[in-house]
């Protein structure tokens, strides 16, 4: 399984970013897909996660309202959509997958890690 991260980058408060996944080497449907962040001299949290097939969604109550989610089957691809950026977002961002449909909130349930993008807010 290989996971490859985009879209990051320097954005002002209240502005938003798309990051993208593409995903490799699975049955991409069979897999709940993850975003998890790390800000610097913290531990890697969740911030949202997607079933395979049924698309539930789960969020972080720190996200919830701001990012969305999302996955097109047919290309791969995981998004994540995040909408009126706080400094405190500021991390860098990891995709991973877990094999099998859970509601994928626990960072040790995924296997397979991507490489990380840096999303960086400023005030």
């Amino acid at each position: 399984v290989q996971l490859q991260a985009s879209g990051g980058g320097l954005v002002q408060a209240g502005g938003y970013l798309r990051l993208s996944c593409a995903a490799s080497g699975l049955t991409f449907s069979a897999y709940t897909m993850g975003w998890f962040r790390q800000a610097p001299g913290k531990e890697r949290e969740f911030v949202a996660s997607i079933r395979g097939t049924f698309v539930f969604t789960y969020y972080a109550d720190s996200v919830k309202g701001r990012f969305t989610i999302s996955r097109d089957n047919a290309k791969n691809t995981v998004y994540l959509q995040m909408n009126s950026l706080k400094p405190e977002d500021t991390a860098v961002y990891y995709c991973a997958a877990r094999l099998g449909s859970s509601s994928g909130t626990n960072r040790a349930a995924f296997g397979s890690w991507g490489q990380g993008t840096q999303v960086t807010v400023s005030s």
